[in-house]
């Protein structure tokens, strides 16, 4: 079954999307989506937990069932991203790097922009290549927010 609920987290508010019992997207703020149950399911519950837990400095890694969609490549990037550690932030070229492909920053760029599960998959770890935050789904301000609280937790 697909459903959406958007939840509230310490970041704020979060529309997560789920199919079959696995996270397909999560969303900043609320998200109307047609076609959609709106449906507060055990799963989406445990999301709002763990992001809870996770920036309150009580959980240091997300135990969540994902389905992720994409090329190999792209699953290749978005697994790296899950390997920096919280609090630490990385280059699209150290992530070319990580990947096999060190010519590839760009298409780690790409990649970083079609991840459909921001937060839980850190997207927001990797900056530019001179230490800048550069693109965020969620806002610039938002990125500095989260590598912010990583960081105190460190």
């Amino acid at each position: 079954m697909k459903c959406k609920y958007t939840i509230e987290t310490l970041i704020g508010e979060l529309t997560v999307l789920e199919n079959d019992g696995r996270i397909t997207d999560l969303h900043f703020g609320k998200v109307s989506i047609l076609g959609m149950k709106e449906m507060k399911t055990p799963l989406i519950e445990e999301v709002e937990k763990q992001i809870n837990e996770y920036y309150q400095g009580k959980r240091q890694e997300y135990d969540l069932p994902l389905r992720l969609e994409g090329t190999p490549f792209q699953k290749k990037v978005w697994e790296a991203l899950r390997e920096i550690p919280k609090g630490e932030t990385r280059t699209y070229e150290d992530i070319a790097i990580a990947v096999g492909n060190p010519k590839a920053s760009r298409a780690v760029g790409m990649a970083n922009n079609r991840n459909r599960i921001p937060v839980i998959i850190p997207c927001h770890r990797v900056i530019g290549k001179n230490g800048k935050l550069v693109g965020y789904a969620g806002g610039l301000d938002v990125k500095a927010r989260l590598l912010s609280m990583e960081k105190k937790q460190g």
